[in-house]
């Protein structure tokens, strides 16, 4: 391969897992099933004391807030809420809007790419793709393995300059309602989409090259 189409093939591939891992996390975070799961499974109704019903109408205001690109606060139909959680739940829809434009800039410009190296029967993309997809659930998968309190924390002090994120459950009750077991979930399922990505792409790459 010339030099120029292996550093456009390793651009492109770079873009296309980034672009496959936003659009994992969106989906995760759209994917309102995985806590209604979880809402039997870990018994919040039992720890929080709030019944299903109050927790789905809060979860669902949660989520759509983070869904929305801003123009709108956070009021929880029940639930109370202190400054510091308002201002952290805006942080962190602050950190979902990067990965929604993530996923729309980086779709566009991937199929502009994917269409590119269709009409010049060029794939080297797909298989640097694969493996890259494939090298960040590992390790990531690794370091949840071994510790995914002292993972959920990091995470924490490096997307945040503060200790909002410490919720008291007095001021900011809707801390009962978000297990840490429940993020655990939301992890294994965006590394689960994003190794979904990898697969397609190596098996779309070995038919490719047959």
């Amino acid at each position: 391969m010339k030099k120029n189409n292996f550093v456009f093939h390793t651009i492109l591939a770079l873009v296309l897992t980034l672009t496959i891992i936003s659009v994992s996390v969106v989906f995760t975070l759209a994917f309102r099933p995985l806590y209604y799961l979880d809402i039997s499974a870990l018994d919040i109704p039992g720890q929080s004391g709030y019944s299903e019903e109050e927790i789905r109408d809060n979860y669902d205001v949660l989520i759509d807030y983070n869904l929305s690109f801003g123009g709108g606060q956070l009021e929880f139909p029940t639930l109370a809420m202190s400054e510091p959680g308002r201002i952290h739940f805006e942080e962190v829809r602050d950190i979902f809007n990067l990965f929604k434009y993530m996923a729309v800039a980086g779709t566009v410009v991937s199929i502009a790419g994917i269409v590119f190296c269709i009409r010049r029967k060029e794939y080297k993309y797909l298989k640097l793709t694969s493996i890259l997809t494939v090298a960040l659930p590992a390790v990531l998968g690794v370091l949840v393995a071994l510790n995914w309190e002292q993972a959920f924390v990091t995470f924490h002090h490096i997307a945040f300059d503060n200790d909002y994120w410490i919720f008291d459950p007095a001021t900011d009750p809707v801390i009962m309602i978000l297990p840490d077991t429940f993020f655990l979930h939301c992890a294994l399922m965006i590394l689960g989409c994003v190794v979904l990505g990898s697969v397609i792409c190596g098996v779309v790459y070995r038919r490719r090259k047959a």
